[in-house]
């Protein structure tokens, strides 16, 4: 009998940590990754194409990062199954990725078996999330702790995460598909609700959370 393979888009701007990560799923008979993409704009239009079963994104990528692009591909199909693979050890995008309507958050520092776990588990409609990440969601939530980003709509966050990130309005413009004019209304917004006067205190914040590395 036949085993049915879970199709995975594999989204990274790096080709080398693609290459692992491929070679690490495609190590067990019922995964394989025939789709791989550079950006988030990429993994969108191989999404629309070629309609895999479970789409794993990077965060950090040039233009599109995956949280957009997470956004995008659900608008899309609102039944996708996403999940992130990322650096960001952040309680901050997890939940972010999990509100958007994701199914899985991963760091790269993972244990190699836990990878093809949150594939089988997305691939089924199930959620997984890296369980110390779990736990500091849990923890919060339990404790009441409110994070100061959740004011932000998911637009509002897009934008916040590129300026963090040093992008110009014009980079951001372009990646979002936002006029400047709209980019630099975000920025006014999101400066005004966090109650900071310059891209010094956007950049503080963003670290002080893991929305950006340090």
């Amino acid at each position: 009998m036949a085993i049915h393979a879970i199709k995975v888009l594999l989204c990274d701007d790096h080709p080398m940590v693609r290459m692992g990560f491929k070679q690490l799923l495609e190590s067990v008979p019922d995964i394989e990754v025939p789709f791989e993409a550079e950006t988030g704009e990429e993994a969108f239009r191989i999404y629309r194409k070629q309609q895999p079963d479970v789409v794993i994104l990077d965060i950090s990528m040039p233009g599109m990062g995956g949280i957009a692009a997470a956004r995008h591909i659900l608008e899309y199909n609102p039944s996708a199954k996403l999940m992130i693979l990322s650096m960001h050890e952040s309680k901050t995008f997890a939940a972010r990725a999990i509100k958007l309507g994701m199914k899985g958050y991963l760091t790269k520092r993972a244990e190699p078996d836990e990878l093809i776990k949150a594939v089988r588990l997305v691939d089924k409609g199930r959620a997984y999330i890296e369980p110390s990440l779990a736990q500091d969601l849990v923890m919060s939530n339990i404790s009441g702790e409110q994070d100061p980003l959740d004011i932000l709509s998911p637009r509002e966050f897009e934008v916040f995460a590129a300026l963090a990130d040093g992008a110009s309005v014009k980079d951001i413009s372009s990646s979002l598909n936002l006029s400047p004019k709209t980019v630099g209304v975000h920025r006014t917004h999101i400066m005004k609700k966090l109650d900071v006067d310059n891209l010094s205190g956007i950049t503080r914040l963003a670290i002080r959370h893991g929305v950006i590395l340090a």
